[in-house]
């Protein structure tokens, strides 16, 4: 960094600092008011240039540096935007600076831009919606590449955070679509900064099970899911006497954002419940229906 900031004051300020030196020369020298003029008003415009250079130079590796540190999404598009909107600010007052030292009336001028910035952002209201919620995005930075998030009834990955459009692609393969605006004004959940998941599962035995039996459940079951690896289990309970069968409930937690990870624990607790019960003749309940019948005496005493 000092070794690009010495390099912007020697390309860009030696010669003001030439043309500075010779200016005061001049002034010592008697020559006519016109000439005078046109010198001032050269000593203006070539320090405004050589300004607007030595600034930009100067803004634009701290940019770069800055998002360097970042290691965010599109990073090159994002500082190509900054660094546009920085020279378009840096010139813009620079030029109205030099025009007021001029003697030309900005005020004026400052009015009418004025209104016509009202009605180009009037025009433009939803382009420039999006720009600063992708700069909302990216500076906030609720989700970035690669992470998989839920909008609403919408689920995917992260694909691509454009300026103006975020691009996810959905499980079955398809391109979702969404305004940087939509994004920003929705409620996100982001699965891949999920630490934990918990999940919640129940078992559904039928009421002729014995007591001493569905005591050994709990017991069963938190063995089952301390066997695993990147699993943490949590509670299990005979928590409900249902319509027609009993219920168990049970909670545990897996150390690890990755679905499929999940689906391959509870794979192995399901494999592991199965090969148990069997073990130990506990029946797991099936959609039944069981029906009474009562058989009436119609035989008077």
């Amino acid at each position: 960094m000092k070794n690009l900031f010495f390099e912007n004051i020697e390309k860009n300020l030696l010669v003001p600092a030439y043309f500075l030196a010779f200016w005061l020369n001049v002034q010592r020298l008697l020559v006519s008011e016109t000439a005078l003029k046109f010198l001032n008003v050269t000593a203006k415009i070539l320090f405004a240039y050589y300004g607007i250079r030595f600034l930009t130079n100067f803004v634009t590796p701290l940019v770069e540096h800055g998002l360097g540190k970042r290691n965010t999404f599109n990073q090159k598009q994002t500082a190509t935007v900054i660094k546009i909107l920085l020279q378009i600010l840096i010139w813009a007052l620079t030029l109205t600076i030099l025009l007021d030292n001029l003697g030309i009336r900005v005020s004026a001028l400052v009015t009418g831009f004025g209104i016509g910035g009202v009605a180009i952002a009037l025009a433009s209201q939803s382009i420039l919606g999006d720009l600063f919620s992708y700069f909302i995005i990216f500076f906030d930075r609720p989700f970035e590449l690669g992470d998989y998030i839920v909008v609403g009834e919408f689920r995917g990955t992260v694909e691509n955070i454009g300026i103006k459009t975020t691009r996810l692609r959905s499980l079955d393969g398809e391109e979702l679509v969404f305004s940087n605006t939509d994004l920003t004004g929705s409620r996100v959940r982001n699965y891949k900064r999920m630490n934990l998941r918990r999940v919640v599962f129940r078992l559904n035995l039928p009421y002729q099970t014995p007591l001493a039996k569905l005591q050994e459940i709990p017991r069963l079951l938190e063995t089952i899911i301390r066997e695993q690896q990147q699993a943490s289990f949590d509670r299990a309970h005979f928590a409900e006497l249902g319509a027609s069968t009993l219920i168990f409930e049970v909670v545990y937690y897996v150390l690890s954002n990755d679905y499929n990870r999940y689906m391959d624990i509870q794979q192995a607790i399901n494999f592991r419940i199965k090969a148990e019960f069997a073990q130990r003749n506990i029946e797991l309940a099936y959609p039944a229906q069981t029906i009474f019948l009562q058989k009436e005496n119609t035989h008077g005493c």
